[in-house]
This record gives C-alpha cells, sequence and structure tokens, in this order.
C-alpha cells in the first residue's frame, strides 16, 4: 500500500506550524500536520505562553486582594490561597485553547499525524517522511514540500543536575504542588521574570541569579534598569553578575553554587528554575540524511523565504534565526506558505514587538537606544512617565514610562520600550505605525481617546520634538 501524498507536510504544531497549517490549507494545499504530542500548539500553547499568562493574572488578582484592594476601598478581611484550584483554571485554559486548535484543523481540512516526524529520503515526487507514534509504531507519508516548526527546547546549564522535580524548568514551575518558601531563578530573562514573580506573588521567596550585570538583556538598558527597581521593590531578590556552577537536591533542599567575584557562595532553598534560555529542537528529524545546513548556533540555515539549502524542505520560527517568539513564528509560517504559492511573502522584522508579562508589563519594538548607537543611527528621544496619566492614576499604576526613538533627520518611529500598565497591549500602536513608516509627529498629532493608557505614547511622541503637553 503506497503511503498517503500530500503537497505540504507539516514538522510541528506549534504557532508557527499549525497557523502555516491553516494558512497553506486556505490558499489550496493538501496538508497535513505532524505532531508528538497529543495536545496541539506547541511549547507556548501547552507548557509555556498560555499557561505562564493564566497563572500571572490569578497570582495578580491573589496579590492584589492581600492589601492592594484596600485603597480602592475594597477591603477584604482574609484572602486564602487555593492553590490547586488556579491549576485547575490554568489548566482549563491550555485545554480549552488546545481543542480550538484541533477545531480548527478539521475545519480547514488540515490532516493531523500524531508521532516524531523525520525526513527519511529524497523520492521523485518530494520526500517520504517517517512518523514514529510513542509505542514505536512508524508510519509514512510523502510529500512534495516539507516545513519544518518543531520549536525549541530548554538550553541546559552545566553543573545544574535537572531532576524533573525540585530542580526543573519552566514545565515544573507552572505546577509546583505547593507554594516553595524559597524559589532560585537561574536567569534574569523572560521566562525568569514571569513566573518568579507568580511565586513571589504566591508568597515565596525569590531570588534571581543573572550572570550578567542587569535583567532583561537585550531590552532597552534604561527601561531595563526601570524595572529592576520595580521588581525588586515588589520583593523579587537579584544577584547580578554572578556564575551558576551548580545545582543539585541534597536531602529536603536543593543547594545552588555560584561564585561572585572570586567567592563561591551556596544557597539553599526548595526549587530551583533554570530559565537560561532556549535552543533549537532539531534531534530526530532526519536533517544530516536530508544534508540541511546548520549555523554556528546549531539553527536550520535558511533563506529570505525560509528555504533551506535544499530543495523543497523549509523551517521557521524558534529553529532558524531571530528573537524565539511565538507570533514571529505566525508571521513566518504565513509568509513562508504564501510565497510557495503566490510567488510573494514577508515579514517586518523591524516591527516585531516583544513582552514580559510582569506587572507593570514591559514591551518593545524595534531598536533600542544602545542598538541605534552602535550602529552610528542619529536618533531624538521622548519619554513621558505614566505618573502625570490620568487613567494610570484611577488604575493605582504609575510606575514606568514610555520611550520612543525616532530618526534624528527624518522622523522615522525606530523602536519604542514600554514600561506600565498594558504596555503589552500600548505596543501594538506603535509596532503598527512603524510597519507603515510613520514618523513620531504622526502619533503625537493623531487624536488619542482620553482618559486612556494611550494618552502616554502621544506624549512620548511629543516629546520627541520637545512638546510634550502634560509634562
Amino acid at each position: 500500500m503506497s503511503a498517503q501524498h500530500f503537497e505540504l507536510v507539516i514538522i510541528g504544531a506549534g504557532p508557527g506550524g499549525y497557523v502555516a497549517a491553516i494558512r497553506a490549507a486556505q490558499l489550496g494545499l493538501q496538508v497535513a500536520c505532524i505532531e508528538k504530542e497529543a495536545a496541539l500548539g506547541g511549547t507556548c500553547l501547552r507548557v509555556g505562553c498560555i499557561p505562564s499568562k493564566a497563572l500571572l493574572e490569578s497570582s495578580e488578582h491573589y496579590h492584589k486582594a492581600q492589601g492592594e484592594l484596600a485603597r480602592h476601598g475594597v477591603v477584604i478581611s482574609q484572602a486564602g490561597l487555593d492553590l490547586a484550584q488556579m491549576m485547575k483554571r490554568k489548566d482549563g485554559v491550555v485545554g480549552a485553547l488546545t481543542q480550538g486548535v484541533a477545531g480548527l484543523f478539521k475545519k480547514n481540512k488540515v490532516v493531523r499525524l500524531q508521532g516524531l516526524g523525520a525526513l527519511l529520503a529524497k523520492t521523485e515526487s518530494g520526500w517520504r517522511i517517517g512518523v514514529t507514534a510513542a509505542d514505536g509504531t512508524q508510519t509514512e507519508v510523502t510529500a512534495g514540500k516539507v516545513l519544518i516548526a518543531t520549536g525549541s527546547e530548554v538550553t541546559p546549564l552545566r553543573g545544574v543536575e535537572l531532576d524533573g522535580d525540585r530542580i526543573g524548568t519552566s514545565t515544573e514551575a507552572l505546577k509546583y504542588p505547593s507554594v516553595p518558601q524559597h524559589l532560585v531563578v537561574i536567569g534574569a530573562g523572560v521566562i525568569g521574570l514571569e513566573l518568579g514573580s507568580v511565586w513571589q506573588r504566591l508568597g515565596a521567596k525569590v531570588t534571581v541569579l543573572e550572570y550578567l550585570p542587569r535583567i532583561l538583556p537585550g531590552l532597552d538598558a534604561e527601561i531595563a534598569a526601570l524595572a529592576q527597581k520595580v521588581l525588586a521593590k515588589q520583593g523579587l531578590q537579584f544577584q547580578l553578575g554572578v556564575q551558576v556552577t551548580g545545582a543539585r537536591v541534597t536531602g529536603e533542599t536543593c543547594t545552588v553554587t555560584y561564585t561572585s567575584g572570586e567567592e563561591t557562595k551556596e544557597l539553599s532553598c526548595d526549587r530551583v528554575l533554570l530559565a537560561v534560555g532556549r535552543r533549537p529542537f532539531t534531534q530526530g528529524l532526519g536533517l544530516e540524511n536530508a544534508g540541511v545546513a546548520l549555523d554556528s548556533r546549531g539553527r536550520i540555515a535558511v533563506d529570505g523565504h525560509f528555504a533551506t539549502n535544499v530543495a523543497g524542505l523549509y523551517a521557521v520560527g524558534d529553529v532558524i534565526a531571530g528573537p524565539m517568539l511565538a507570533h514571529k513564528a505566525e508571521e513566518e509560517g504565513i509568509a513562508c506558505v504564501e510565497h510557495m504559492v503566490t510567488g510573494w511573502g514577508h515579514v517586518d522584522y523591524d516591527a516585531i514587538p516583544g513582552i514580559v508579562y510582569t506587572d507593570p508589563e514591559i514591551a518593545s519594538v524595534g531598536k533600542s537606544e544602545e542598538e541605534l548607537k552602535a550602529a552610528g543611527i542619529p536618533y531624538r528621544k521622548g519619554t513621558f512617565p505614566f505618573i502625570a496619566n490620568g487613567r494610570a492614576r484611577a488604575l493605582n499604576s504609575t510606575d514606568g514610562m514610555v520611550k520612543i526613538l525616532a530618526h534624528a533627520e527624518t522622523d522615522r518611529v525606530l523602536g519604542c520600550a514600554i514600561l506600565g500598565p498594558r504596555a503589552g497591549d500600548l505596543i501594538a500602536e506603535v509596532a503598527v505605525a512603524m510597519a507603515f513608516g510613520a514618523s513620531s509627529e504622526d502619533i503625537g498629532r493623531a487624536c488619542h481617546a482620553h482618559p486612556t493608557l494611550a494618552e502616554v505614547v502621544k506624549e512620548a511622541a511629543l516629546a520627541v520634538d520637545g512638546r510634550a503637553i502634560h509634562m
């Protein structure tokens, strides 16, 4: 019996893979998507972006009930924590969304194949692809084209002995059965700060160890420094410029060893979260047999249209260069399949926002001030604080500011960084403005409703030209 043939087979059903599959089906291709997990949606939906945001929201409600609501005249005599219910809600959110992706596959006639996909051999009609189920059973399909969208996995750290429980990754930190008395987070990036914030709000002492002398590497340094002050005021404890050399379970506790300058130190804690980054997941895909080229960091090398060096093979998302963001993978997946069918597909990498869902949120798009200086690009900047905004005061959320960078000669917006309430939503305005080549004057002259947080973006844009109204 011959293997079932598809015009396009996608390996991986995360944001890049499942969105590409749907768009390809909309464009008329016969599509199959291979995913090893039972639930669709990838790391982002199952054990990443979505469950962490659910816990961040719940933990923020709990934290506010502990006393902050009293400022609003809402007095709660005793707010208890039902961690099991919090986790149940989180799992419900994830379950509903994974089922939603399955429904979209059915609606768009995308064939779902469960198992680990791997390239086997090139044929006259395309590629033979093996699909290995959890029980070891293997089936085959063939495809004219193959799109690899297998995402990423946690980067290990030498000396940190992961046991999948007490010393674990973000996967374990999303389902702790109880609130740790002391949680040590290794890494002050997005994942470490978000999950550290969750457990700090729920009552844990949280110590964040970071190799670099700052938090959130890559983010505008001025905004990152301000964010560190705000998070430290909330209770997160930072030890920066230190090198973790080991972490192990010792009896009923965990021991973390690290060096600070010439001194070696130890920390005892209940749990350890390793959050030093992620690396492309490319193992077991048959890339070596196919002759697919990788770059020096183990990422699949692609051209401007996501084609590898091997005809008929493509890759998008975390397995290729660029920020490891779900929405970046989605845009690449759509652009890739649109180019296959129409000959045109494009991603504007200068306007991809990034968000940290702490409280307040942190968001950015485009270039940072440091990047502009390094590139020798002349710029002007405008900043405006949330404390001067009526809506922020009504929300009792006045920490932070909006910072806009514009070209000194053309006034075209080159970047924006925001620390403040709803920053993840506010950054969208600037991302769209940049996609259309807007100037800071364009943003500043556009009417913004009052009272809204978006007025802070308008005022920062006006401040580029030194004419903010309310400051």
